[in-house]
């Protein structure tokens, strides 16, 4: 059974960082796509960044240059670093995966609007001015 767990939120003031990690099991990492979504109170999912099997990625405008996805394979950890931080990044932020044969530019847009297949349990992230 897939599982994706989140750590790595917290507080932290405008400007700085935070370093999201989630830990997968169930399902054999390296052939999913997996992203980053977000969610603030009253407001609509975000597709924050995806990374597809082959290690290419994809970014929201809105965090491009700021945040980066990458993954670890042998450890089945997939990460969000998150610099330069704003309030209006604060959200709980998902992790997801998906099975489907898609490539980065389309798996954000699948993200984005529809979800993926199995998401995690969240992570809250803070920025406070």
């Amino acid at each position: 059974q897939v599982q994706l767990v989140e750590s790595g939120g917290g507080s932290v003031q405008a400007g700085g960082s935070l370093r999201l990690s989630c830990l997968a099991s169930g399902f054999t990492f390296a052939n999913y796509c997996m992203g980053w979504f977000r969610q603030a109170p009253g407001k609509d999912r975000e597709g924050v960044a995806v990374i597809d099997r082959g290690g290419d990625t994809r970014y929201a405008d809105s965090v491009k240059g700021r945040f980066t996805i990458s993954k670890d394979n042998a450890k089945n950890t997939l990460y969000l670093e998150m610099n330069s931080l704003k309030p209006e990044d604060s959200a709980m932020y998902y992790c997801a995966a998906d099975e489907g044969p898609m490539y980065a530019p389309q798996a954000l847009g699948v993200l984005n609007v529809f979800g993926f297949g199995h998401k995690g349990q969240g992570t809250q992230v803070t920025v406070s001015s």
